[in-house]
């Protein structure tokens, strides 16, 4: 894989509605390739500086993955989910300019948090629910010492709620509920850095994530 190569898609909004769309993101090339990068351990800020990613009671995100047995990429799947954590805050925060997915993104990754959560917030919806992520894997990235981060994701149980009759919009279980995230980590630039997105791609309707 090339960064160059990694075309984020935002054509997917992060919803329970079981959305229609379907993404074709341009095949990732090189990932996998086991290129040498430079070694980066977790490091990670301290605790008061970490954003609140705190949920309400109604609603669960679940992750069900492997720990990866590197260091590197243990580091880069722990922010990855923490990107998808902030993304749930900030729906229910209703807050587009959240602070805990800019902690945890750059670039592109950052803008697509920002336009799914305006889409929740000018729909008047929040999240309730369970997020499911699983079938986890991590590949370098040949040109950058990123990591590039894969999860499924199963929404069949994750659902909107109106703000304000707090009324739960539920959908029948299909193959829309099935996702594939593809999330590319920056490394740590400085030893008080973390690993970012800094890409993100969804591809939805994924047979091979459906359980």
């Amino acid at each position: 894989m090339t960064t160059a190569a990694f075309t984020a898609t935002a054509a997917l909004l992060l919803t329970a509605c079981g959305g229609d769309d379907e993404s074709s993101p341009e095949d990732i090339k090189g990932a996998g390739t086991g290129a040498n990068s430079p070694s980066a351990s977790k490091s990670a800020p301290g605790a008061a500086d970490q954003p609140n990613l705190s949920l309400p009671t109604d609603l669960k995100v679940d992750f069900d993955v492997s720990e990866p047995s590197e260091d590197r990429h243990a580091a880069a799947l722990d922010n990855a989910k923490n990107y998808i954590l902030a993304l749930n805050h900030g729906i229910t925060a209703q807050d587009p300019e959240d602070p805990a997915y800019q902690f945890y993104s750059l670039g592109n990754a950052t803008k697509y948090a920002r336009t799914q959560i305006q889409a929740w917030v000018d729909d008047e919806w929040t999240a309730t629910g369970t997020d499911s992520y699983y079938k986890s894997r991590t590949d370098d990235v040949s040109d950058s010492g990123g990591v590039l981060v894969t999860m499924c994701r199963d929404q069949s149980e994750f659902f909107g709620k109106n703000v304000k009759t707090n009324k739960v919009k539920r959908t029948e279980p299909s193959l829309n509920d099935y996702q594939e995230f593809r999330l590319l980590m920056k490394p740590p630039q400085a030893s008080q850095e973390i690993w970012k997105v800094l890409q993100i791609e969804v591809q939805g309707r994924v047979k091979d994530c459906s359980r």
